[in-house]
Parts: C-alpha cells; sequence; structure tokens
C-alpha cells in the first residue's frame, strides 16, 4: 500500500515539475539560505514549539535535500531508493498512529523552512494535513519601504499578542482593520479561549469558502476572510450552520473575485426622466390596489435628532403625495448592525417591501440585510459606499452651501466667518470647501474657521466669539424639541441671533420620485443595467431635492444675484467647483475652469486653502461620531482608524 502512495505522491511531484520547466521557473523546493543572502537579517528570535500552518511550509533551510523534492514538497526520487523506503515507512507509521515528532523550522517574511523533517512535511503534506508542530526559530528582516515588508512588521505587531501565524494579507493596513471588526486594539492581549474561538470561526469560514472554490480565486484566505467579515461582521459565527455559509459566502463570491478593488459606484446625479405612459399608469393606479409598504428605519428618534426629523418630514411628504398608493412606518434601531439586521428583518415580516435606512450608521446592517433578502429594496442614506449590493443615496448639499457661503461673504463686515461641521464623513467636506469656495468668490480676503460638533468639550461659542467672528454657518435643521435658532446661516452678535439662510435638504420628494420607480418599473430597469456596481442617487438643486430658504434680512438686490446663481447651478452652466482650487497645504486641486467629476466632490478628505481648522483626531470625538467615522470617515480614517 505504501508503496502505491509513494508512486502517487511522485506523480504529483513530477507533474509540478514538469510545469516549471516548461515555465521556465525554478521546479525544487526554495532554499532559505540562498534567499537571506541578499536580505539583511536583524535578529533571531526563538519561538520555541509552534504550530505551524502546512500551506506556509515552502521549502528547506538548507540546499542539501532539496533536490528530493518538487517545489510542491511531494518526492522526486525513483521508488526504490533509500529515501522513498524511508518515505514510505514514514507513510506507514502516520496511517498507523500519526506523526508526532516535530521538525525544526525557520520562519522568514511568515513562511516556514524546514531545518529537520522535510519527509514528515512531504507525507503530511500528500494527506492534506493542516499544520505540523515545529520548534521555531524566526530570522527577522531590516525594515525596508517595500509594500512586503511593511505588510509583515505589521504581522509582527499582530503576532504579539496573539501567536497566530496562519493568517495573512496581500494588502496594507488590513491587520488593524481585523482587530478593530473584532473590537481590538493593538495592545489588546488575548485569552486561550478568544484564540480558540478565532481560530475555530476561521476553520468555519474555510470549509465552505474552499468547498465553493476559493483555491481558484487569486487573493490569499485571510484576504478572503476579512472581506467576509467587513460584511456580516465576526459576532455569531461559530454558531452559523454551514446551511448558512453556503447562502452568504457565494452571495458575496464578486467581492472575492475583484478584491482588493471594490464594486464601481454608479453616481446618479438627478431623476431619470419617466415616459408619459409610465407617469399616467402609476397616477391611474386604481385606490383598491394594495398600498406599497414602506418601512423607514432610524438609528434615532425625531425628537433626538434634527437628521431623523428631517427624515419624517420626508415620510409624510411621501405619504400625502401618493395617498393610498402607500403605507408607510417608521422603526428606531440601534447601529450595531446585529440589532439593525433583526429591525429590518421585523420590518420585512411586517410586509414591507420597501426599506429606507435613513443613517449611514446602519449601512452595515442594510448590506447584510440587502444579501438576505434579495426581493426587497433596500437603500442607505448615505454616500460613496465601499460595499455594493444595495442602493445608496445623500444629497449634493454643497450647491446649497455654496449659496449660503456666497451670502456670507457679502453680508459679513468682518474678514472671519465661522463654521459648525458635525462629522467627517463622506459629503461633509465638499459641504464646507463649498460654503468656503462661496466666501472666496465674493470676498476674497475673508477667511472660515472651522470648528466640529462631534468633538468631545468643545467651545465653539467661546471659538468664534474671541475672534468677533458673526456671520455662522450652523447645523443644517433642528428638532421641535430645540428651540436654538443657531442653525443654516445665522447672524450672532451682541447675544442676537437673527437667522439669514436655510439649506435644506427635502428627502420627501427624492422618496417621492424613488417610490414612483418603482411602481412603474424604472427601479427594476436601473437593476439590470448595473448588475455590477452600486447605485448611489445624488441628488442637487436641479432636482428640487436640495434648495435654500432666505429670510427677509437679506436684501432684495442680493436675494435677486443668489437666484440668478442657484438657476445657473440648476441647469448645469455653472459648477460651485469649477475654478482653480488650492487645499491648506497649496496643492493646486483642480484647474481653472475644469468642472471637478463629483466622484472626487463626494470623497473630498482635504481642506481648502482660506479654512483655518483640520480634520479631528478620533480619540477626540465623542462615542456616537467614531462610530461613524468608522464606516463612513473621509481619507485617512478609512485607512487607520485616525486623521494624519
Amino acid at each position: 500500500m505504501s508503496v502505491s502512495e509513494y508512486t502517487k505522491a511522485r506523480k504529483k511531484a513530477q507533474k509540478v515539475y514538469r510545469s516549471h520547466l516548461l515555465k521556465g521557473t525554478y521546479p525544487y523546493l526554495q532554499a532559505l539560505d540562498d534567499l537571506v543572502s541578499f536580505a539583511e537579517i536583524t535578529s533571531e528570535v526563538e519561538l520555541g514549539l509552534v504550530e505551524i500552518p502546512l500551506e506556509t511550509v515552502i521549502g528547506t533551510k538548507t540546499a542539501g535535500r532539496k533536490q528530493a523534492f518538487a517545489s510542491n514538497f511531494m518526492p522526486l526520487l525513483e521508488e526504490n531508493s533509500e529515501f522513498a523506503r524511508k518515505w514510505m515507512a514514514l507513510y506507514h507509521a502516520h496511517m498507523e498512529e500519526g506523526i508526532r515528532d516535530p521538525i525544526t523550522a525557520v520562519e522568514f517574511m511568515n513562511r516556514f523552512y524546514v531545518v529537520e523533517g522535510n519527509k514528515r512535511v512531504s507525507v503530511l503534506k500528500y494527506v492534506d494535513a493542516v499544520s505540523i508542530q515545529a520548534h521555531v526559530t524566526r530570522l527577522v528582516p531590516k525594515r525596508t519601504d517595500s509594500k512586503e515588508n511593511r505588510i509583515y512588521f505589521e504581522f509582527l505587531d499582530f503576532y504579539r499578542n496573539t501567536s497566530i501565524n496562519y493568517l495573512d494579507f496581500s494588502q496594507e493596513g488590513q491587520y488593524a482593520k481585523l482587530l478593530e471588526l473584532l473590537g481590538k486594539t493593538a495592545d489588546d492581549s488575548w485569552t486561550d479561549d478568544e484564540k480558540m474561538d478565532f481560530h475555530s470561526s476561521y476553520i468555519h469560514f474555510l470549509d465552505v469558502y474552499e468547498e465553493k472554490g476559493g483555491k481558484d480565486l487569486p487573493l490569499r484566505p485571510g484576504d478572503a476572510f476579512l472581506t467576509y467579515l467587513e460584511i456580516y461582521g465576526y459576532k455569531n459565527l461559530l454558531k452559523k450552520s454551514y446551511k448558512e455559509l453556503r447562502q452568504e459566502i457565494p452571495a458575496i463570491w464578486k467581492d472575492f473575485q475583484i478584491y482588493p478593488s471594490r464594486r464601481s459606484v454608479e453616481l446618479v446625479m438627478g431623476p431619470e426622466k419617466e415616459s408619459e405612459e409610465k407617469t399616467l399608469k402609476t397616477r391611474l393606479l386604481p385606490r383598491t390596489a394594495s398600498p406599497l409598504q414602506i418601512a423607514f428605519i432610524h438609528d434615532r428618534t425625531p425628537e433626538e435628532s434634527s437628521w431623523t426629523y428631517g427624515h419624517e418630514l420626508g415620510r409624510h411628504h411621501l405619504e400625502e403625495a401618493l395617498h393610498a398608493k402607500v403605507a408607510t412606518s417608521y422603526y428606531v434601531a440601534s447601529d450595531d448592525p446585529e440589532e439593525g439586521t433583526e429591525t429590518i428583518r421585523k420590518a420585512i415580516d411586517a410586509g414591507n417591501t420597501v426599506i429606507f435606512t435613513t443613517s449611514p450608521k446602519l449601512l452595515n446592517a442594510s448590506v447584510r440585510a440587502a444579501l438576505k433578502y434579495p426581493s426587497i429594496r433596500i437603500l442607505n442614506c448615505s454616500l460613496n459606499s465601499s460595499f455594493g449590493h444595495l442602493r445608496t443615496y445623500y444629497g449634493r448639499m454643497y450647491e446649497a452651501k455654496y449659496l449660503t457661503g456666497i451670502l456670507a461673504g457679502i453680508l459679513s463686515q468682518e474678514s472671519a466667518i465661522g463654521y459648525v461641521a458635525d462629522y467627517p464623513i463622506y459629503g461633509s467636506t465638499a459641504s464646507i470647501n463649498a460654503f468656503a469656495l462661496g466666501v472666496k468668490a465674493v470676498n476674497p480676503e475673508a477667511e472660515i474657521y472651522l470648528e466640529w460638533s462631534c468633538v468631545k468639550d468643545n467651545r465653539i461659542e467661546e471659538y468664534f466669539d474671541a475672534r468677533h467672528i458673526s456671520y455662522v454657518s450652523g447645523q443644517d435643521l433642528l428638532t421641535p424639541m430645540r428651540g436654538s435658532r443657531q442653525f443654516g446661516l445665522y447672524d450672532i452678535r451682541n447675544g442676537q441671533i437673527t437667522n439669514v439662510a436655510m439649506p435644506v435638504c427635502h428627502w420627501g420628494k427624492f422618496y417621492e420620485r424613488i417610490v414612483t420607480s418603482i411602481m412603474n418599473g424604472v427601479w427594476k430597469k436601473g437593476l439590470e443595467q448595473n448588475k455590477d456596481k452600486s447605485i448611489n442617487y445624488f441628488w442637487g438643486l436641479s432636482s428640487g431635492m436640495i434648495d435654500v430658504i432666505c429670510s427677509k434680512h437679506v436684501p432684495s438686490a442680493t436675494l435677486y444675484l443668489l437666484e440668478r446663481i442657484k438657476q445657473d447651478i440648476s441647469s448645469g452652466q455653472f459648477h460651485p467647483f469649477s475654478c482653480e482650487i488650492r487645499s491648506q497645504d497649496g496643492t493646486l486641486r483642480n484647474a481653472d475652469h475644469m468642472i471637478m467629476p463629483p466622484e472626487q466632490i463626494g470623497s473630498m478628505d482635504w481642506l481648502l486653502d482660506n479654512i483655518h481648522g483640520a480634520f479631528p483626531a478620533v480619540s477626540f470625538m465623542t462615542e456616537e461620531a467614531r462610530r461613524i467615522v468608522k464606516l463612513q470617515g473621509v481619507g485617512k480614517y478609512q485607512e487607520s482608524g485616525d486623521m494624519i
């Protein structure tokens, strides 16, 4: 029996050997001594007895025995050789009682090279064993600027507290992202139970991933596992049945295939024109037909949040506009993806077939629900989603902010103007910069002083007062429960507040048009044309969704000028980001008369050169702000969890 198994193993070796020869590549095992002769080793670390993944054992320490094996560790020598007899005896011993003696190996760049025990590795690889025990010495190379080297040192930081050596990534920053998804920091020590649960979860995922053909994909298993966790989360993974995993993993197969890329985002800049026939058909739907049931899921109540209050106004507009054709309801869920997904499930069980989740904090829950319930139309209010799998929507509020910036620049007697921003997320930076551009267009000497409401213990009023700032761009909307008049563009002098103008987002107009498109079939058409894209509705002044309401305190001549510019923006004759634009560091971000693409506007992670202020560090933010930035934070927040 052992002879036939050796023959099979040798055939595997010969197949790989011939393949390498045809390609002109090296057909034998790699020798570590050859590799490190070109690398500078700074230290050697004894790791002791370690369980190492067999797939990461790729060569020998010295060149002595390397030609006895093909590059897949299968034996090349003849069946009648002494080497073959020893291999067969070892195979027989393994089948009888198992190989128990550890090998001796050297680890370099998270790959292992055998010092003693090559045949044990060969036999175990032949029988598809997963791991082997080894006495390991680690060779630590000098830090360099190569991508591979940087990833390796990220691995060393991760290994220090986890002792996990079976998970590696092809991209930088992934170990930090993994810890974040697990709710841990780089300094947290792992208990033995946590290590065991994580390993079991990984194997649980890997079983189904490889069963579905994961080994044929170009990405590493660690990359695939992290992609899965980003969408479905780590919590309860061990409790999921293989049946559940066999439903979840194929649903995100496209994400594995295009890794490290993300699904491209298709920005829809305004409502699609509907034919008269479809519009008439929608208007003539019989009142006796069952109404379309629509659920709105918020992360906070309308009493607690002006953002939620605005969406509730939109829900009521939808009911009034479409009358008996729709029946709406709303739910409140926390930003925990598990609770959010459960709330969406409740809404679906109640008969709702269209669901709007109105906060970026509900993005993860929305993605999971969209994958689980593909027949339900789920839309999340966020911008520049990196996921796909569902549609998102947001308003081009920067167009309205540009107009209020013009107002502030005209009306302010001082050269300092205040701006209060909520969160440093996609879309908000464009509003800040557009306001600053509007000011600069009419008052080139004026400067914008930026403050953030999401920072703990902020003293915004004191900061503005010390700089004699009277005109401030504040929150866009307040709830009825909050009586403050510090919203929109306002003038605050001598303790008196005068409201000047208010940028508004008519969510109801968006909801009305989207629901109408569902009723008349336009929605389905868009879905068929954009199967592999993430559709993001990004509507502005031209749609009627965005507007600016001015108070009686705006002079008529100024109001006339504002209306003319508003019309030019709506018609597409003028674009706020179509002039020479420089960021705070002096970098030219846009050449004169070039219209900046909407993708660049939505993802801005820099501030205009007439702005004083910076993006706040995560450590200074409120807990709620940290959760939002984790999902939708601009630029470096996505790369490192903080702003550099």
